[in-house]
């Protein structure tokens, strides 16, 4: 049946306490410029928002609402058993000759290079990187290929020093040599390939960069956004998938040079029909999950307008668009057929990282490509973190309604629409209005 947009689906609709073994209550809150789901609180924060200028409001879906404010909208019956139930495939991600490529935003198993943060919370600082691993297992079991961005360094002993002393701004992450076997074990039947082009790539240094390269190399994981050449992926059937990463950081080919993006990708896709582009770009935080049609920046520092990339990638060819670096979840987007996912937020982040909501929340987004690269559809599967960095599956679907809100809000004609069933496919084209009888 075709789905729509319809009146009725209110975007500010409240969202009733849903009940979670990990939680005594939960209630969606409204903050100004945030969305966001409040957790483990006994009673639903009070909406705080300050009254915007006339200018500040937007019509849409015949309300008006402030362009930065919306809850998310409860959207069908829960996506995902808990992390130890596995449905059965999905017919329709297993379609004759398509390819699953399961993607989860930022993966940081640790960090080696400062262990103080653990010492003051009374935590491991370095836990076994498959026990951390194990919950992520359950939720790409049916993907043909895992594809998760690499928030950090990979290796051990002495390295250069990335921030100033005193600095409050300033992170650097090194993750365990055995995350990097740990990382290839998530899909022992399938290829995993991780992203180094991001903000956290190089917190080792050059020879950082190269030595976590090795490590991944090593241990049988792909490696994408080293350089502005593709990598290919076989899978056990054959098929192939190209991946190609970007960053708006020293580590990968930048995204806001389009002019280079269209080359790199147009080169890439005359080689794959199945080309997966991925970034790392945009402004951080609480604040950032809006995704606008302008440049973006954070502490400073220009991080691209996310729009203008994505689009310009599904024009040079790319099938999919794959976003992470703002630490909170974005819309998915449908532009010319392939499905742009502009943030996957936080997946497995273990350390020093800030968890409160809307932080903690993260997804798992699986596409089916089939032969010529087409994608019918997503399924996002939604996941949340506790501190320090503890992972679990969310039967509650969470995740996947605050991208559906997010997505109607941002792109109200081209934004994915839930199906009820854990899906996000495209809208429907709007219907040319009938002539006027003479």
């Amino acid at each position: 049946m075709a789905l729509h947009r319809s009146p009725h689906r209110a975007l500010t609709s409240t969202v009733p306490a849903v009940p979670s073994p990990l939680c005594p209550s939960w209630g969606a809150a409204l903050l100004a410029g945030t969305v966001l789901v409040a957790a483990c609180s006994s009673q639903p924060p009070a909406a705080v928002a300050p009254t915007p200028a006339a200018a500040d409001t937007v019509t849409t879906l015949g309300r008006t609402l402030l362009p930065d404010t919306v809850e998310a909208r409860p959207v069908g019956p829960p996506l995902l058993p808990l992390p130890d139930t596995v449905p059965p495939p999905d017919a329709v991600i297993h379609a004759a000759r398509a390819v699953t490529v399961c993607a989860g935003g930022d993966v940081m198993l640790g960090s080696n290079l400062d262990t103080l943060w653990a010492a003051r919370r009374g935590v491991d600082p370095l836990p076994d990187p498959d026990s951390l691993l194990a919950p992520v297992r359950a939720l790409v079991a049916d993907a043909d290929i895992v594809l998760l961005n690499i928030e950090g360094a990979i290796g051990e002993g002495a390295s250069p020093s990335k921030c100033r002393r005193g600095s409050r701004t300033c992170y650097a992450f090194r993750q365990p040599v055995e995350a990097a076997a740990a990382l290839r074990r998530l899909l022992p039947q399938g290829e995993v390939v991780g992203n180094v082009a991001n903000n956290h790539a190089m917190d080792a240094g050059a020879s950082g960069f190269e030595a976590t390269q090795a490590h991944l190399a090593v241990a049988g994981v792909y490696v994408t956004g080293a350089d502005s050449l593709a990598t290919k992926v076989a899978t056990a059937s054959g098929d192939t998938v190209a991946f190609l990463g970007f960053s708006t950081a020293q580590a990968g080919p930048d995204p806001r040079d389009l002019v280079a993006v269209r080359r790199h990708v147009q080169r890439a896709a005359s080689e794959s029909a199945r080309l997966v582009v991925t970034t790392h770009m945009g402004a951080e935080g609480r604040g950032a999950q809006r995704t606008r049609d302008s440049v973006e920046t954070y502490l400073g520092e220009d991080r691209g307008n996310a729009v203008a990339f994505a689009h310009a990638a599904v024009e040079a060819g790319a099938a999919a668009v794959i976003g992470h670096g703002p630490h909170v979840l974005r819309a998915v987007e449908w532009y010319r057929g392939a499905p742009i996912v502009y943030s996957l937020g936080n997946l497995l982040t273990y350390g020093p990282f800030n968890l409160t909501e809307p932080m903690n929340r993260g997804a798992i987004a699986c596409v089916a490509l089939g032969a010529t690269g087409q994608a019918k559809d997503v399924v996002l599967r939604s996941t949340w973190q506790v501190p320090p960095g503890i992972l679990a599956g969310d039967p509650t679907g969470r995740a996947a309604m605050l991208v559906d809100s997010l997505s109607a809000l941002d792109f109200p004609a081209t934004g994915s629409v839930s199906s009820g069933d854990g899906r996000l496919i495209a809208p429907e084209p709007a219907k040319p209005l009938p002539s006027p009888r003479r």
